[in-house]
């Protein structure tokens, strides 16, 4: 399934991509954790959620009793051939995944991790494709990977009697990618399907947003169809089973499992509309704009002799420099608030400072994701924002980039 916009939240079916900031900055920070690392294939970590343990055991408990009714003779040892099948159902997930994983590598989108989790997985990149094609491309081959499964599992059959263990495993095997395809071709995100209606709407109009918002619509009217639809067609008999009466436990476990999946696909496409809405607003935020000016003070200097020079400058930061005016400290607002007034003229701003890093000295030409990436590689409350020239230009502080951050999350597409 996949998502267009958010990284990291948890998708129906298997397939998955969310898009996150881009990279373009030479360090990047520590990879968070997803779980259990178990692998890194292309050099991508595969990380297992807890919350797949669970479903599991869910699917070894649903699938033994299946077993129970085709191959009685099993007794206890159906459930290690059902954990079998969970583990074989999820390696599938895994393929699924990494085929979203190779395509996105191959057009040179960062991919932070791929988390097999509840229902199925999510492959985490990193950037926006260029073009609606790619769009396409990187959406489909999950699911196409996943019929490609089915239809090896298929082949297989051929070769095993009917009702024994392993003619059981392939059927069901089988069977489960087919649904994982289907599922995920629906037409609406932020499953893999509404990621290519997002790429048609994007070559239609031209606006990757127009795509968006038709994608995600759809996503949500999805969402309404499987949390009252499903319910009602497991208990017409439309899956193969006999007609039942709407009560019971198995009319409570239908309509849980149909809720959830139903507040999964409405909360992603919800998160798709908003990170679209915040990638066509990104541009906004630059360092120059963001940054507060600043007036050069030495480490000598009284602190309410630095602030009467800053108000007298229309300034609202001090930078600390040594005798030939070359930065060496950020004098921090919380330290400057936290000195009481009447203490001010005997607290010397060295004081207060900040010692600079390399970290922290960022260009005034950054914008966008770019100056988002920088600020996650390094992470302080002030920057020292510098022109080209190596000039000091001014001091960044992350509350103004976080206001002007959320605040571009609310304001509408144009």
């Amino acid at each position: 399934m996949d998502e267009s916009g958010d990284s990291g939240r948890p998708q129906p079916g298997a397939g998955g991509t969310a898009p996150g900031p881009d990279q373009g900055e030479p360090r990047r920070p520590k990879e968070p954790g997803g779980g259990f690392l178990m692998g890194r294939p292309f050099g991508v970590p595969v990380y297992v959620a807890p919350s797949w343990f669970l479903v599991a055991a869910l699917i070894t408990w649903v699938f033994g009793g299946q077993l129970e009714r085709v191959l009685p003779e099993l007794g206890a040892v159906r459930y290690l051939v059902s954990l079998f099948f969970a583990i074989a159902f999820y390696a599938s997930v895994l393929v699924h995944e990494l085929a979203h994983t190779v395509v996105a590598l191959r057009y040179k989108l960062p991919v932070r991790r791929i988390q097999l989790q509840f229902f199925g997985g999510v492959s985490e990149i990193e950037k926006e494709t260029e073009t609606p094609g790619r769009e396409f491309v990187l959406a489909f081959v999950g699911p196409l990977l996943s019929l490609v499964l089915a239809g090896v599992f298929y082949a297989g059959m051929r070769f095993v009697e009917p009702g024994t263990v392993p003619g059981v495993l392939l059927a069901g095997l089988m069977i489960s990618n087919l649904l994982v395809a289907a599922f995920n071709l629906l037409p609406g995100l932020p499953l893999d399907g509404g990621r290519m209606l997002r790429a048609v709407v994007w070559k239609i109009t031209g606006r990757p947003m127009s795509g968006t918002v038709a994608a995600a619509w759809v996503g949500r009217a999805l969402a309404v169809v499987t949390l009252i639809g499903l319910p009602l067609l497991t208990h017409t008999g439309f899956f193969g089973n006999g007609p039942q009466d709407l009560s019971g436990v198995d009319t409570v476990t239908d309509a849980l499992l149909a809720a959830i999946l139903a507040a999964i696909i409405w909360t992603g496409a919800g998160n798709s509309l908003r990170m679209a809405r915040l990638r066509e607003h990104l541009p906004e935020l630059g360092a120059r704009t963001l940054t507060r000016r600043a007036v050069p003070v030495e480490a000598a200097t009284p602190l309410s002799e630095a602030l009467r020079r800053a108000n007298e400058a229309g300034a609202r930061a001090l930078v600390v420099v040594d005798g030939q005016g070359e930065p060496r400290g950020i004098v921090r607002e919380t330290a400057i608030v936290s000195v009481p007034e009447h203490r001010r003229p005997w607290v010397a701003v060295s004081g207060l400072a900040q010692d600079l890093t390399e970290g922290m000295r960022i260009s005034a030409e950054l914008t966008g994701e770019a100056l988002l990436d920088r600020l996650k590689a390094n992470p302080a409350t002030e920057y020292l924002v510098l022109e080209e020239t190596g000039e000091i230009y001014g001091v960044l502080s992350t509350a103004d980039v976080e206001r002007a951050f959320v605040a571009a999350l609310a304001r509408p597409a144009g």
